[in-house]
């Protein structure tokens, strides 16, 4: 007597009918998913890990509940100093390190296939020099925090601006152009924030300047964090809907150009989304570097070159990573470590180990 199944199997395979997917199909799709799943479930563990390190110990069943509490009425059988330290210090901090990793990781992603250079990062147009000087400025006037991050973003987006408008008078090779002008442009910034510190007061000013651009997550607060998010998602959220397009520009500009894709168009899209993100970034975190330039290299080996997959894998191996450097930063000393100082004595030396045992192809 036959089963259901094979009464239902012979009924979908008849001419005419498309046939259910094969287990080679399925095992190849599973295959292809697994790096990405592996990597979600390594993100949400190190998101919950986070909230237990630091000075003031808080029990997983505790958290859950503090947690908890803020969706579904429950007794508050904890006190005040639990609350404040779950709510209002670590939990924008480790959102902050979320944002932060996967901002820079897909604009490092995004840039590295646009400009097909695998030594390309998020601050190949001068964004970041631009958002420094920003951010050094205010500190030099004596502005407020909030004034700090204004200043930072709005420097870092018109430092990529200037870049853009001196690539556009450049009329061969549009993407050599628009590197050269940001490494200019990004040396004229630096060399503006090298005259603000000089200038600037060496007991007060001075520190203040050299502690921001070494990059941290202890100053975030939940107001600030809400100027952050937007700005990323308006930046990561385009470029993952013009992944598909991220593999035709990879293939060059005249094969991108015969498959009718605007190429001109679609560079300034992604510069514009790469560098919202990153200017979010910089101005909320300070100075990160090594992220967006050693994060998608490690998610190609993991998923291949292809974006659909690159840029959520390089999405969740940013995230988790730069959470874990988060965590080491504030657990290694008494005195919290600066993140640039981590993730450099982390990167380089990694980056190295990628150059010697990487023998696929870079695209």
């Amino acid at each position: 007597m036959r089963s259901w199944l094979a009464v239902w199997s012979r009924k979908w395979t008849r001419p005419g009918r498309l046939s259910p997917l094969s287990k080679a199909a399925f095992l190849r799709r599973l295959a292809a998913g697994g790096p990405l799943v592996g990597l979600a479930v390594l993100l949400v563990g190190v998101f919950f890990l986070s909230f237990f390190l630091g000075p003031y110990p808080v029990p997983p069943l505790l958290l859950l509940k503090v947690l908890l509490a803020q969706v579904w009425s429950l007794p508050h059988t904890w006190s005040p100093t639990v609350e404040i330290v779950v709510l209002l210090v670590r939990l924008p901090r480790i959102v902050a390190a979320v944002l932060a990793g996967a901002a820079l990781s897909v604009a490092g992603a995004a840039y590295q296939g646009m400009f097909r250079n695998p030594l390309v990062s998020p601050d190949i147009l001068g964004v970041s020099a631009g958002a420094c000087f920003g951010a050094a400025l205010a500190i030099y006037l004596s502005w407020g925090f909030l004034a700090i991050e204004v200043s930072s973003f709005s420097w870092g987006l018109l430092a990529v601006l200037l870049a853009c408008l001196a690539a556009s008078r450049v009329r061969h090779d549009p993407v050599l152009a628009l590197v050269l002008s940001g490494i200019l442009v990004g040396t004229l910034f630096s060399s503006a924030l090298a005259l603000i510190k000089y200038l600037a007061d060496p007991y007060d000013q001075l520190p203040a300047i050299t502690f921001w651009l070494m990059g941290g997550l202890g100053r975030v607060t939940l107001p600030q964090l809400k100027w952050m998010i937007a700005p990323v998602l308006l930046g990561v959220l385009p470029l993952f809907l013009l992944r598909w397009r991220l593999n035709v520009l990879s293939l060059g500009e005249e094969e991108a150009r015969a498959l009718g894709l605007n190429t001109a168009g679609l560079r300034l899209l992604v510069v514009f989304c790469s560098t919202l993100a990153t200017a979010a970034t910089v101005a909320v975190s300070g100075m990160i570097g090594w992220v967006g330039l050693v994060i998608p290299h490690l998610a190609r080996i993991l998923v291949g070159p292809d974006y659909r997959r690159l840029l959520p894998a390089s999405l969740l191996l940013g995230s988790s990573y730069l959470l874990l450097v988060d965590d080491l930063a504030r657990s290694l000393s008494v005195a919290e470590i600066p993140l640039s100082i981590l993730t450099s004595l982390v990167g380089a030396p990694f980056f190295f180990w990628l150059l010697l045992h990487t023998r696929r192809g870079w695209a």
